[in-house]
């Protein structure tokens, strides 16, 4: 099967550009323009085409693109070209930039330039600079040459990264790269205008109500807020000062805690820290404007960013983020099936806990996992030493947020704070026995905490280890920890640094924010809890291409799969999703997993 490289050099100007504008947004524009493509089959010579938009088409149709594998670099903005624009859609979507952001990680780079200068493959042109606001007829031919030239190096760059980074890429990642770019650039779900204009004048008019219960005083002064915030069942974030080193409410533009509240599940919640900030807006509102725009101009394409997180798991992109879409958000409910089909939601149950379990080996827990026993009541029961038959619905919440809160060495105080987030109040003995209650009964997941703490010193001194159930897990020198799929999870520069607080040794790593690197600490609670979140998405991933097999899959929002099929199989093809959703992979027979799901013509229905 050909491969068949692809590079589009587009029209932009200082307004009308990607830095300013989402993909979906700017490919369909009146003001988009296709200023040339250059396309290289296999490893023979790149070629370059100009034209018209129709005489592209006809100069991209003597590729069979129907039994070829397409690559590019950020093949979301190419796939979304050639399929919306010239309505072509490949076997297969390769990208160089996915797969290089489970390699490497934010330690190389994901652009194109950085990636081949890590692999000697040669120097990225910048003819593209000067290309800014040149519509395809203003270009001088000498120019239009060199732009040519700089496509065509650009495509045999990428054909390169791919030779590079190929062999050592796992096959079923490479599926997952092509599903993941097909969400995006061959769209089924469609939006209700309608549903969507009126979630706008709600939260409009909500917003302007809220606003007149309170005046400028009780949204400046701290204790003000922090008090309305309560009402909402709000703990309000707190920092140390940084002049008198005592606690105080963490409420300004800088405080990440404090601006992680305009992404709270209760809209009120986020129009007061929204009016604190002075934003004009909440994300609810922006959100809803912006699907409003997408249902204007088509099907609503799902951007996922591959490999966002160091754990393999999926982000938001492109501005439309439905990995932090609340469960209970009315805009689902604008979310519709094409005609004659429903979607299909299944979210996998408690995946983290039963991989957690599985992994420290924790049978007794396993064990009840399989047998579809309430852990949250046995671990009640444990913790108030009554029967499960006499276990209260609060007595049950708090064994919930035990089992799934208390596994990665989670202390008292943070428990305590948990649950008083939960509308819980215990005093902080009574959440530090219940944290020891929880270690003792599944001692074997408090071993594997110490277990993973010895992996840092393997991985700076490059030693090789197993770790896990039956050594499924391997430390490979300094690349990492190895997992099933054949990547990595990776804790670059990782080291031991001494703590100015403690003055106790720690282990840290460096992330990549945006442009700055961020030192982050790590110890052995974390690294299981890494561990866990990767291997949930491994068997995510495996158990979405088997889905995919027999149902498009439209989207994934962190442990759950949506997928569409024809109305009158609906029942049919919710019990394969099921099915699918259960299944084990050869790796963790013994893992019992289990799902929910529901079926509707929208989202929200689900």
């Amino acid at each position: 099967m050909a491969t068949l490289t692809i590079d589009f050099e587009t029209y932009y100007s200082q307004e009308y550009s990607l830095t300013k504008m989402t993909t979906e947004e700017y490919i369909r524009s009146h003001d988009f323009e296709v200023i040339g493509v250059a396309v290289q089959v296999d490893d023979g010579e790149p070629q370059w085409f100009s034209g018209t938009m129709a005489d592209t088409e006809d100069w991209l149709k003597q590729f069979d693109w129907k039994s070829s594998i397409a690559l590019a670099h950020n093949a979301m903005f190419d796939a979304a070209i050639l399929s919306w624009c010239f309505n072509i859609q490949p076997f297969m979507w390769l990208d160089t930039l996915s797969m290089g952001r489970a390699l490497h990680g934010t330690e190389v780079g994901g652009s194109l330039k950085a990636l081949a200068e890590h692999y000697n493959l040669g120097v990225k042109g910048e003819e593209v600079i000067a290309a800014k606001g040149l519509r395809r007829r203003d270009f001088p031919p000498e120019q239009l040459v060199r732009y040519g030239q700089y496509c065509c190096n650009d495509v045999a760059l990428t054909y390169g990264l791919l030779a590079a980074m190929g062999e050592k890429f796992p096959a079923m990642e490479i599926k997952l790269i092509d599903l993941t770019v097909r969400m995006f650039s061959e769209p089924t779900l469609e939006l209700d205008a309608d549903v969507l204009q009126r979630r706008l004048h709600q939260l409009r008019a909500s917003r302007e109500e809220l606003l007149e219960n309170f005046d400028e005083k009780d949204l400046m002064s701290n204790l003000r807020f922090a008090e309305i915030l309560r009402t909402f069942g709000v703990t309000p974030p707190m920092k140390k000062s940084p002049t008198t080193g005592k606690d105080t409410y963490a409420f300004s533009k800088t405080d990440e805690a404090f601006k992680a509240l305009l992404e709270h599940d209760i809209e009120q919640v986020q129009s007061l820290v929204a009016a604190r900030l002075g934003v004009k807006s909440t994300l609810e509102q922006t959100r809803t404007l912006r699907f409003l725009e997408i249902a204007g101009r088509g099907k609503l394409p799902v951007p996922l960013r591959y490999y966002a997180a160091h754990t393999g798991r999926w982000g938001g992109d492109d501005k439309v983020n439905l990995q932090n879409l609340p469960r209970s958000s009315p805009l689902k409910f604008a979310i519709t099936a094409p005609k004659g089909h429903v979607i299909i939601d299944c979210d996998s149950s408690q995946i983290e806990a039963r991989t957690l379990a599985w992994l420290a080996g924790q049978d007794d827990l396993v064990q009840a996992f399989e047998d579809k026993e309430d852990v949250y009541k046995i671990m009640a029961s444990t913790i108030y030493g009554k029967p499960i038959s006499e276990i209260t619905k609060d007595e049950r919440f708090v064994g919930k947020t035990t089992i799934l809160g208390a596994g990665y060495g989670m202390g008292p105080k943070k428990f305590q704070a948990q649950l008083k987030n939960f509308g819980v109040e215990i005093p902080l003995v009574e959440a530090d026995r219940i944290i020891e209650t929880y270690r003792n009964k599944y001692n074997h997941i408090e071993r594997i905490w110490k277990t993973a703490h010895g992996l840092l010193p393997a991985i700076i001194g490059n030693h090789g280890t197993a770790f896990g159930r039956g050594g499924l897990l391997q430390v490979d020198g300094t690349a990492g920890i190895r997992l099933p799929n054949g990547l990595y999870l990776k804790y670059p520069n990782l080291q031991i640094v001494e703590n100015p607080e403690t003055n106790r040794p720690e282990f840290v790593y460096d992330t990549k924010r945006g442009k700055s690197v961020v030192v982050t600490r790590i110890y052995g609670g974390k690294v299981v809890e890494n561990v866990c979140q990767a291997l949930a998405r491994i068997i995510i991933g495996w158990q979405m291409l088997k889905v995919a097999k027999k149902y498009k899959v439209v989207m994934t929002v962190h442990d759950a799969i949506a997928c569409i099929a024809p109305k009158e199989e609906a029942e049919t093809a919710r019990e394969y999703v099921e099915l699918c959703m259960r299944l084990r992979p050869p790796w963790a027979l013994e893992l019992p997993l289990d799902c929910e799901s529901g079926v509707g013509e929208r989202y929200g229905d689900c």
